[in-house]
C-alpha cells in the first residue's frame, strides 16, 4: 500500500523520494567519457499536474567545446553530423556548459522542493558517465545530479513495450520519431522525456485501477 501511495503522489517531491527526474542526452566524440569529447548537452526537467501525471518542460541545451586533448572519432561525427570547428555552433567551454545546464536543473529542483536531481536517459549510464567526467575535469562543485543513481528508459521501455531502441520505443509509446532529427541532443532528449512521462503515467493509471480494485473488494 505504501508503494501505491508513493506512485499516486501529486507532489514531485513525494513521487521519487525527493529526487527530481531530469532527462539528459549528450552527443560525444566517441564512447570513452574520460578521453572523448563532450560536444552537446540537452536537459529536460519534468513537471507534475494536479492529477499526479508527469509532463516535460522545455529543453535546455548547449553546444560544448572539446576539452584540451580530447579525442574525436570521425565515425561519431558521421552519425551526429556535428562539426566541432564550426563557428556557428556557439559552443561553450565545459565549465560554462555545465553551469548553464546545472543552473536550470537546480532551479527546477528547488521549485519542486526536491533534494536532488536524478538523471534519466536512454542507456542512462552513458550520459551520466560523460556528465560525471566533465564534472571531474573542471572540478565542478555544484553538480545537482546524483553521482550514480539514474533511470534508464531503455530498460523501462523494454519492460513495458518490448522495445529498447529509442526510435522504436517512442513509436510504441504512441509518439512520432523523425530519424532525420535523431542524434541531436535536443531532439533525443525531448523524445526521451515524452517516453519517460508516458511510461510513468501509464504505470500510474494501472496503479489507480489496482487501488480501486482493492478498495472495491474491501467490506
Amino acid at each position: 500500500m505504501e508503494q501505491l501511495n508513493n506512485s499516486l503522489a501529486t507532489r514531485m517531491a513525494d513521487r521519487f523520494r525527493g529526487f527530481l527526474p531530469v532527462i539528459v542526452d549528450v552527443e560525444t566524440g566517441g564512447f570513452d567519457a574520460d578521453k572523448d569529447a563532450l560536444l552537446e548537452i540537452a536537459a529536460v526537467t519534468i513537471g507534475m499536474d494536479q492529477e499526479g501525471n508527469l509532463y516535460p518542460h522545455p529543453v535546455v541545451s548547449t553546444h560544448v567545446e572539446p576539452f584540451s586533448g580530447a579525442n574525436i572519432d570521425p565515425r561519431a561525427l558521421e552519425i551526429t553530423g556535428i562539426d566541432p570547428d564550426s563557428p556557428l555552433r556557439g559552443a561553450l567551454n565545459e565549465r560554462a556548459a555545465l553551469d548553464h545546464i546545472f543552473q536550470a536543473v537546480r532551479l527546477a529542483v528547488r521549485a519542486d522542493e526536491c533534494q536532488r536531481a536524478v538523471l534519466v536517459g536512454h542507456n542512462a549510464a552513458f550520459d551520466l558517465g560523460f556528465i560525471n567526467a566533465a564534472v571531474r575535469r573542471v572540478a565542478h562543485k555544484r553538480n545537482p545530479f546524483h553521482p550514480f543513481s539514474c533511470f534508464d528508459t531503455a530498460s523501462l521501455s523494454g519492460l513495458l513495450y518490448g522495445q529498447t531502441v529509442l526510435s522504436k520505443a517512442v513509436l510504441a509509446a504512441g509518439y512520432t520519431f523523425d530519424s532525420r532529427e535523431a542524434h541531436s541532443a535536443v531532439y533525443d532528449a525531448e523524445r526521451t522525456a515524452l517516453l519517460f512521462c508516458r511510461i510513468v503515467n501509464r504505470l500510474r493509471s494501472l496503479e489507480v485501477l489496482e487501488l480501486e480494485r482493492v478498495g472495491a473488494a474491501l467490506p
